[in-house]
């Protein structure tokens, strides 16, 4: 699989400089975390989930979360789990490339379980995602996670959800995250990427966002996401991929602009077009949050709605103008330091300070491509709409 791979080889020559890598589900963990992008998550209870898997790997969809815990009704648990096994075993059955699939559990016994009951079909399966991730809880979780991996002999990633009360509070803060941190680096190998449930941290003071703010605009929440990466999100090589908060606003579907994006020859015009669209269907608020994930350190994003996909991966795409800068940052003969004016002519590159920033651009590159240099958001939204 490859990010852009549902568009033609055609079309992914005219945009990218550098196209997306391909990867596999057995592909190293460096290259599978930044590859998440727009993870989408699904109810576990959806009966025609095979179906909906494969419908989405055609819609650029490369990571899903069949979810157990939170989107469903306590009652309808064990018809999920059941549903689960079903499910695999006819995508097993099918063939073919899936999605990394994860699944998101309740408890910890429920993954060994589980991993019995799918027989031959696990192969499909890529890891677990574990709900209200502390040092407690956390440890059990990944003891249950190594018992899983010895049922079915492969390896599986853990995705541990950072959304407890104890990591919100003040009070607790600075020990649940010293707790999560000492856990999650003993089962280093095993943890792809930690997510961030805003929801949660929202729901424990009765707020919400409305669609015209991120979730940088609730300060609370901002000053979570700070310490997640402050502790856990380090280039130093102790940091993990912190991936971005969840968008729960999703009137827009790709039908309902696509008319627009076809009748304008003028990519001006294209362009204000589909800014318009985005903004009356309230993605506007969407694409603000992705910028400043990026900015604060995240990377990928956690999606409840198709219509979230394509730009959450748009947006990852590395310009032409930062590959340029991030490859002038770490050429060899700049190993000493200094600074030097950007290719571009439009910013000082400083090889020590950015260095840093450089080698993460790299690594985004290597997934997700670099654009050509008249590339931009409304290109690469568009060519992964019209078909």
């Amino acid at each position: 699989m490859r990010h852009f791979g549902h568009i033609p080889a055609a079309a992914r020559a005219g945009l990218f400089h550098r196209e997306p890598c391909e990867f596999t589900a057995g592909s190293p963990a460096r290259v599978l975390a930044p590859a998440l992008g727009a993870t989408l998550y699904s109810p576990a209870t959806r009966p025609r989930l095979a179906d909906d898997v494969m419908k989405q790997v055609g819609r650029g969809v490369v990571s899903m979360v069949l979810c157990l815990e939170d989107s469903i009704d306590d009652s309808e648990v064990a018809g999920a789990e059941d549903n689960l096994v079903r499910q695999f075993t006819d995508l097993h059955e099918r063939g073919g490339e899936p999605p990394l699939l994860f699944i998101r559990v309740r408890e910890p016994g429920q993954m060994a379980d589980l991993v019995r009951r799918l027989g031959p079909a696990v192969r499909l399966l890529s890891g677990f995602v574990l709900p209200k991730f502390t040092e407690e809880r956390g440890g059990a979780f990944m003891e249950a996670l190594t018992a899983a991996e010895n049922v079915c002999d492969q390896r599986l990633f853990a995705m541990p959800v950072l959304e407890s009360p104890e990591l919100l509070h003040l009070e607790t803060r600075r020990e649940t995250l010293a707790g999560i941190a000492r856990t999650v680096d003993k089962y280093r190998d095993r943890v792809l990427a930690l997510r961030l449930g805003v929801t949660d941290f929202c729901s424990a003071y009765g707020l919400r966002r409305t669609p015209d703010m991120t979730a940088y605009d609730v300060k609370i929440v901002a000053g979570v996401i700070a310490d997640v990466v402050n502790v856990l999100g380090r280039s130093d090589g102790t940091g993990f991929t912190i991936t971005g908060p969840v968008w729960e606003y999703f009137r827009l579907g790709e039908r309902m602009f696509k008319p627009q994006l076809r009748r304008s020859p003028f990519m001006e015009q294209r362009a204000e077009e589909l800014r318009t669209a985005l903004i009356e269907h309230d993605l506007d608020g969407l694409l603000r949050e992705i910028e400043l994930d990026r900015a604060n350190g995240l990377l990928g994003k956690t999606c409840i709605h198709p219509s979230h996909v394509l730009p959450v991966h748009a947006l990852s795409v590395v310009s032409h103008e930062e590959f340029s800068d991030a490859q002038d940052i770490l050429r060899p003969e700049r190993g000493g330091g200094g600074v030097l004016r950007s290719a571009y002519t439009n910013k000082m590159n400083e090889v020590k300070p950015h260095r840093a920033w450089a080698e993460r651009t790299l690594q985004r590159a290597e997934v997700f491509g670099v654009a050509k240099e008249d590339v931009g958001f409304v290109e690469l939204l568009t060519a992964g709409l019209v078909k």
